[in-house]
């Protein structure tokens, strides 16, 4: 990375991975590597239960530390002897949430290589370019996608494909000849890792000095591309360091140890899956349930028939869980489900939330359903996942206080890992202060090495030292002086009109407040008389019978003119990032017959 930066943009990356005065290479976290965690935990917890995993059918597996341990250093041998995978290359997955996918990504831990994990919703051009970019030497595929795997690598209709993928491994599923197979491959191999050529027989003894495959922890762990909706992706570039010491900071902010179990219920080719649910667990030694989908039919009952006491949600999967709650108790049940109460729930302690845009509405009715603490918190992958949560020690008025009361959810305060600072939006860094808006910049251990292969981004992003995130946002003081922050929307997504910009959150409040409104998107649309203009995308919910009219009445009540959304389309789908995350400037187009249309009062 550091090759492709010049002077400055390296200074000021150096910058940006400083806590508190602290540089990054004064580690916070005691391990030489990902292997060295779990190697520890293979020999003083080898029989405790690590990974639990439910397929599509609800066949459950479960995996001890010692289990895990071993199967990960076979399929590193795997790596390291057939496929010729070595420190420093990379590792594509097209895959689901399996164990099989947990054990990929450890064993290219092991050896010191990078994953870089495909989202299968995602069209062919843009895994391809991903595939490519990331110079992804091997890619592990599930059954179900190897064709499609095979077609992308190939090239797609004049699409150049990724010629630089030397092997498509084939994952489960029926032994197909055209491929190597991961399981097979996996038998009878050595629970050592072969290519540590130091002597060592066994994978909990110390290594010695070197060994060709001994990954650090500077060494590239993760590369997961953003999400964005303009221009080609950019790979984020995060360690073995990134990893392990955002999943120390938000254990420690959440209290979390080796005695509590998390489940997953959100995909693993994303940071918050990997890391709340997977390396946080391990971080602190305790167990994980990993879920193939998230199942709103099983999610209780899955929560209280293996004793999990905390889950890692996004706002979209409140919103299921409340209406799966009306309807049980349309049905007679309880809001969990059948016949499960809140006894059965004892030992649940809280949700973690965050990587989408959560209503105050949605907190409040949420809040009010279930009882629930949610610990909202803020991250990007750039920042290796969470940079913020809302405290742990909050009692439950305050928690509502600041979830409900301020006009948006507060994300809450910087963990550990990390500073957080409000600068202005234009990128000259002035720092603001209390109450002014201005983008959210982050520094600290958690922050990533930088873009893969972007120097330009990196100039741009690092510019003052700081990690530069794209959100729009604030803070508020307590009474102990503690800040707490606000996300208020990204600012391209900012709607300016007429050179006065607006906030699409300010606006979603307003129409999540309309009776009948199950969801409503705000976004600038092109017009030729203002650049932009307002616009409403709504979906009702079932029954209502709301009219445009009645919608944009009730906006200007309360909203100026100038603010209120002209023009409301109607729909039923909304496009998301994979985690959930609403993705505003794709419905543009649906506004386009309004670009001539001059909005009076």
């Amino acid at each position: 990375m550091a090759r492709e930066l010049d002077t400055l943009t390296e200074a000021n990356l150096y910058r940006a991975h400083i806590k508190d005065g602290i540089p990054q290479a004064m580690r916070k976290a005691p391990f030489r590597n990902i292997r060295d965690l779990l190697s520890l935990h293979s020999k003083t917890s080898g029989g405790k239960t690590f990974l639990v995993f439910y397929g599509a059918d609800g066949e459950r597996q479960a995996l001890s530390y010692a289990e895990f341990n071993a199967r990960a250093h076979q399929a590193a041998n795997f790596l390291y002897e057939d496929l010729g995978i070595r420190r420093g290359d990379r590792v594509a997955t097209i895959a689901d949430n399996h164990i099989d996918t947990v054990l990929i990504y450890f064993a290219c831990w092991i050896v010191g290589a990078a994953v870089a994990p495909q989202n299968v919703a995602e069209d062919d051009r843009r895994i391809a370019f991903i595939l490519r970019n990331s110079e992804a030497k091997v890619c592990f595929a599930r059954a179900e996608y190897l064709e499609r795997a095979e077609a992308i690598i190939q090239g797609i209709d004049g699409d150049e494909g990724a010629p630089n993928v030397e092997a498509i491994i084939a994952v489960g599923g029926a032994p197909d000849e055209r491929y190597i197979d991961f399981h097979a491959a996996l038998a009878n191999r050595p629970t050592t890792f072969l290519g540590d050529d130091s002597g060592a027989k066994s994978a909990d003894l110390p290594l010695g000095e070197g060994t060709e495959a001994t990954a650090a922890l500077d060494d590239e762990a993760l590369l997961v591309y953003t999400s964005g909706t303009t221009g080609t992706p950019k790979g984020v570039v995060l360690s073995q360091y990134n990893l392990m010491v955002d999943a120390q900071a938000i254990s420690q902010w959440q209290a979390i140890t080796g005695n509590q179990r998390a489940m997953c219920v959100l995909p693993i080719h994303h940071v918050n899956g990997i890391v709340v649910t997977i390396m946080l667990p391990l971080y602190v030694g305790g167990s994980t349930v990993l879920n193939r989908r998230f199942s709103v039919s099983h999610f209780w009952e899955r929560i209280v028939a293996e004793a999990v006491n905390v889950v890692s949600v996004v706002p979209t999967l409140l919103q299921f869980l409340i209406e799966y709650g009306q309807q049980e108790l349309s049905a007679g049940n309880t809001i969990f489900g059948g016949a499960i109460n809140r006894r059965d729930l004892s030992h649940f302690r809280h949700f973690i939330c965050g990587a989408g845009t959560l209503s105050v509405k949605l907190a409040a009715e949420f809040s009010e359903m279930f009882g629930f603490t949610l610990l909202h918190g803020y991250g990007l992958s750039e920042s290796t996942c969470y940079s913020c949560f809302l405290p742990i020690n909050l009692s439950w008025e305050a928690n509502q206080r600041w979830l409900l009361d301020h006009g948006y959810p507060s994300i809450g305060c910087p963990i550990d890992a990390n500073e957080m600072a409000i600068f202005t939006a234009d990128g000259s860094g002035q720092q603001l202060g209390e109450g002014e808006r201005g983008e959210i910049c982050i520094r600290g251990h958690n922050v990533m090495a930088g873009y893969f292969k972007r120097p330009d981004a990196n100039a741009e992003t690092f510019k003052f030292g700081w990690f530069r995130s794209g959100d729009e946002g604030y803070f508020l003081r307590d009474e102990n002086g503690r800040q707490f922050f606000f996300i208020t929307g990204r600012i391209k997504e900012l709607i300016n009109r007429g050179g006065v910009k607006f906030s699409p959150f300010d606006i979603e409040e307003v129409l999540l407040a309309i009776d009948g409104v199950k969801i409503g998107l705000a976004l600038g649309f092109q017009n030729v008389y203002y650049g932009e203009e307002v616009g409403a995308y709504v979906v009702l919910e079932e029954g209502a019978a709301l009219e445009e009219e009645a919608i944009l009445a009730r906006c200007r009540e309360v909203m100026t003119f100038e603010k209120a959304p002209k023009a409301v389309v109607f729909g039923q789908h909304i496009p998301v990032t994979s985690t959930g995350k609403y993705q505003r400037l794709k419905l543009q187009d649906l506004f386009s017959r309004w670009e001539h249309t001059q909005f009076r009062r």
